[in-house]
Parts: structure tokens; C-alpha cells; sequence
């Protein structure tokens, strides 16, 4: 925390849109002060003004693409410069593309991995030292609920996030007892830009409204997981029925089922 500041400061990467935006909101709301992390500086500094004038929070602007070699690094030694030290980490920066495997290339499949796994690591790697080190701190990694089963067309993706929740829940077992928490958020399918990319990109894609959540309910489900130090989040009872369901079926059904809807859904 900064000297001579009362507010907690959260860090939030992907924040300048979606879920991240959303959760930013969640964050100032509850009087934390922000350092917002995305590769859209104008984005960014539009959400940190609008911020700051309805929450009197402080707001810092720093952009950044966090899924080239080095970005994570150069981040932390800003923040540490500046005594920008996070009491909370919100891990939200994440790209999807759906398409059959195959047809993807290589680098797209390359720039999942970069971002929503190489890049979130680094971020524990370089921000939980010190959490544990003064025995205090909260993280909040977002995952989907594609984390719970094979997801056809979707299958680098859906491989992320299983990572992802893998990965927060051996480090909330590691860290128990430390004053550090790491929750993971699973989210089903929400209105966010990076859904409205993927149906752009594929104009057979169909998805019923029910289906498809509210990004500031997502995020406000978020928040309160994260500040009770819930491992496991999944919004929406919808998603939170077939998380359960998929935990007792057997693997040979849930990929025989997600490849019947993927293939339903997803009609190119």
C-alpha cells in the first residue's frame, strides 16, 4: 500500500473492458485504488477518469501488452518504483478464438497461451512474493467455466483455463494459513467484447439469451468470492448446475455431449 494512503490498491490487468471494467467498478466501489492494466490507453484513461470522479479514488493508467516477452517485468519494476505495491491482483487479461483447431494458426493458438497462461504466471510470480511476504493479499483469477470440460472448437482456449483453475486451486492450498487467498472466477458465456469478436467470427454461432450473463453481475459475484478468499467461483445457477453435473459424469460422456452442442452451437 502506499505511504499515506488509507485505500487498499488493486491491480487489474484486461480492465478496460468486460469483465475486467466491471470488476475495476466492483474495486473502487468498495474505496480500493486502482493501477488498470490493458493494451487500450485511451480506454483505460477514460475508465480511470470516470472512476476517480464517482468513486474519489486514485486511478493509475498503465498500459501495457502483457503478452510480449518482458511486459510483466518492466510492470512490476514500474509499480515498484512508484510504491504501487497491490493488495489485491485481479488476473482478467485473457483472448479467445473459437474455430475448429486445425484451421487455427499456429500463432493464434501461440497468443492464447501467451496471454492467458504465460502471462497470469508471471503476474503470481512476480506479485504473491510479496503478499506473503507481509502475510496479506487476495487474488482473483478469471477462468471460465470451459475449465471444467473439453470444449470442441474451443479447445486451446478451454485448455487455458483449466490451467488456470488448476493452478489457483494448488496455489490456495499452497498458501493456506498465509493471509494470502487465490480465487478463481469461472464465468459461462458473458456479454463482453470478446464474445461479440467470436460471434463476428463465426456468424453460424448461436447462442440463446439465457445463456449468456451480464458482465457487472459476474464481476460483482467476483468481488464478494475474492474478498472471502472462495477458492472456486462460478456464476449463475445455470453454469453453476452444469459445473456440478460435469464434476460425476464420466469424461467419455462430457466429450461426447460438448462435442454434440459444440457442434449444434457452433455451425460455420
Amino acid at each position: 500500500m502506499t505511504k499515506g494512503n488509507d485505500h487498499p490498491i488493486a491491480l487489474i490487468t484486461g480492465a478496460s473492458s468486460g469483465i475486467g471494467e466491471a470488476l475495476a467498478q466492483c474495486f473502487a466501489g468498495a474505496a480500493h485504488d486502482l493501477v488498470l492494466v490493458a493494451r487500450s490507453a485511451d480506454k483505460l484513461q477514460a475508465l480511470a477518469q470516470r472512476l476517480q470522479n464517482q468513486y474519489q479514488v486514485r486511478a493509475l493508467v498503465l498500459p501495457a501488452d502483457l503478452s510480449e516477452p518482458g511486459s510483466v517485468e518492466r510492470l512490476a519494476a514500474t509499480l515498484r518504483r512508484r510504491r504501487r505495491v497491490p493488495d489485491v491482483l485481479v488476473n482478467c487479461a485473457g483472448v479467445l478464438e473459437q474455430q475448429a483447431f486445425t484451421r487455427m494458426r499456429p500463432a493464434a493458438h501461440q497468443a492464447i497461451i501467451d496471454l492467458n497462461i504465460s502471462a497470469l504466471t508471471a503476474m503470481l510470480s512476480h506479485f504473491l512474493p510479496a503478499m506473503q511476504e507481509r502475510r496479506s493479499g487476495r487474488v482473483l483469477n478469471v477462468a471460465s467455466i470451459a475449465a471444467f470440460q473439453p470444449i470442441p472448437l474451443l479447445a486451446t482456449y478451454a485448455a487455458s483455463k483449466a490451467y488456470v483453475l488448476s493452478l489457483t486451486e494448488s496455489l490456495s492450498e499452497e498458501l493456506r494459513g498465509t493471509g494470502v487467498t487465490v480465487s478463481a472466477l469461472c464465468p459461462g458465456i458473458t456479454a463482453t467484447n470478446m464474445v461479440s469478436a467470436a460471434q463476428q467470427g463465426s456468424p453460424g454461432l448461436k447462442l440463446p439469451d439465457f445463456l449468456v450473463g451480464d458482465a457487472g453481475q459476474v464481476a460483482e459475484d467476483g468481488y464478494d468470492a475474492c474478498m472471502r478468499g472462495e477458492v472456486i467461483k462460478v456464476p449463475g445457477a445455470i453454469n453453476l448446475a452444469g459445473m456440478l453435473a460435469g464434476r460425476v459424469t464420466p469424461k467419455w460422456l462430457q466429450r461426447r455431449v460438448t462435442g454434440t452442442l459444440g457442434r449444434a452451437t457452433f455451425k460455420a
